[in-house]
């Protein structure tokens, strides 16, 4: 396909069955992404309970190794999207080396800190002394493939907001196929115990990025190429502008899982391990709603940029309807089938399950809330509305989570914990509402104008909104 056709095929194409299109590779990523972790949890957990919360409180790690991946895969993926809806491809081109080689770098910058610090980050990542030695083993491995993770979460982005998601989805596949084929050979076969699941993750994820690298070669896409690095003030602001919301999630969801594991380290390794099995089954549920909102994203980018402000508006309602039906039948089935959900984990321990059950139950209630929630915060941070996508980017599994997490566990001790979350869901999507309806009302006044053939108006809709560095 040329950038022609795929121009047209982005800004003609009946919304509801371009993102339905875009969604399937990005939906299927998503699921395969999250049993990266599931894989891991899961063959760890036949080893016992304190090698499950070692597993655990590294997830908090990764999700600094993601939120770098993600700010520059967004930063200059949501860039190219709306440069190439204007039809800037030099610009675009210039983008996506940058994001890719910075990417890179950033998780060799986070390698290099973490192993020479390691076990005093196991231990500021939550891990009790008979934690430790299995935090320690998973780390090592994992900070070593820090970069190509990095990077391969960057290309992936690129290769999404491009509307070639099909593409990213083959890199993705392999690496997690690899995965789950190496885990218990290099756990059980090769007697590594919890480093051989890092080292499978550490292996996937270096095979996924070359992949995807190759991918962004083909299909019309905008390859990355060193010569076109430019790593220039002016490129790096908007990497900021369209990343920002994602490093602030990322990088708070990050804290707020250390916060998290040290609050339930004082309840015993069992409060640790059934958290993180909880959070691994949340981010399995949500994974289908994150793909399929990031099957809308480069149709947001695309007809943002080309000024389609109706095509932008008709989309983002459509996936709400359908992240909202979802999420409340994941809500139904979790809430009924949830003691045989966690036990799939951990079934030979009988204190994992009854707090994670609990857990797991409490956190269904607010589900159906998550999908608005996800869906505007990808909205806003694909048009540049920086400010207010970081608002809401910060919210839900960073302040407010950490807010909650320190004021329900004194008066109500294990039930605060488990309460936490769906807590802060709640209060988030009241704080999503006022922020989301505002720019829908901008997109409203926009297409109205628009069709009174006020051809190129502003409306008061700025290409992105200005963030000083």
């Amino acid at each position: 396909m040329t950038r022609e056709e795929k121009y047209a095929l982005m800004t003609q194409t009946p919304v509801e069955k371009l993102v339905c299109k875009l969604a399937v590779p990005t939906i299927t990523s998503m699921l395969i992404s999250a049993m990266y972790n599931m894989a891991d949890t899961y063959f760890v957990g036949q080893i016992g309970t304190s090698a499950t919360a070692g597993v655990g409180i590294s997830f908090s790690l990764m999700a600094i190794i993601q939120a770098l991946g993600f700010f520059f895969g967004h930063g200059s993926g949501n860039y190219i999207s709306r440069q190439l809806g204007a039809k800037n491809v030099d610009e675009a081109a210039k983008m996506a080396a940058t994001g890719a080689v910075s990417s890179w770098l950033g998780g060799a910058l986070v390698c290099t800190v973490g192993t020479l610090a390691l076990k005093p980050l196991a231990l500021l990542l939550g891990a009790t002394e008979t934690v430790l030695p299995y935090a320690m083993d998973y780390l090592r491995f994992i900070l070593l493939g820090a970069p190509w993770m990095c990077c391969s979460l960057t290309l992936n982005n690129l290769l999404r907001l491009q509307g070639s998601a099909f593409y990213g989805m083959i890199g993705i596949t392999s690496g997690a196929i690899l995965n789950v084929g190496l885990d218990p050979l290099l756990i059980f076969v090769f007697h590594m115990g919890v480093g051989g699941a890092a080292l499978a993750t550490m292996l996937s994820q270096t095979v996924s990025c070359i992949i995807l690298f190759i991918q962004c070669r083909r299909g019309g896409n905008v390859p990355v190429r060193l010569r076109n690095f430019s790593p220039k003030l002016k490129n790096y602001k908007e990497i900021f502008r369209g990343g920002l919301p994602s490093l602030f999630r990322q990088g708070l969801n990050s804290v707020s899982t250390i916060v998290l594991n040290q609050c339930a380290g004082s309840f015993g390794d069992s409060a640790i391990a059934a958290m993180s099995v909880v959070n691994r089954v949340s981010m399995f549920a949500s994974s289908a709603v994150v793909g399929f909102g990031q099957g809308f994203q480069p149709v947001c980018g695309f007809n943002y940029g080309a000024k389609l402000y109706g095509r932008v508006r008709r989309a983002f309602w459509f996936c709400v309807r359908f992240a909202t039906l979802f999420m409340l039948g994941a809500a139904v089935c979790g809430f009924v089938f949830a003691p045989q959900v966690i036990a799939l984990f951990r079934r030979d321990d009988p204190e994992v399950i009854r707090i994670g059950s609990l857990a797991l139950r409490i956190l269904c209630i607010s589900f159906p809330l998550t999908g608005w929630v996800i869906l505007s915060n990808m909205m806003l941070q694909t048009m540049g509305k920086a400010l207010k996508a970081s608002v809401l980017a910060v919210s839900r599994q960073g302040v407010f989570l950490i807010l909650f997490l320190l004021l329900l566990i004194p008066p109500l001790g294990i039930l605060g914990l488990q309460m936490a979350q769906p807590v802060s869901d709640v209060v988030t999507f009241l704080v999503a509402i006022p922020l989301t309806t505002s720019v829908l009302r901008e997109l409203r006044k926009g297409e109205a104008l628009h069709a009174d053939g006020v051809a190129g108006a502003e409306v008061e809709i700025p290409e992105a909104e200005p963030i000083d560095l």
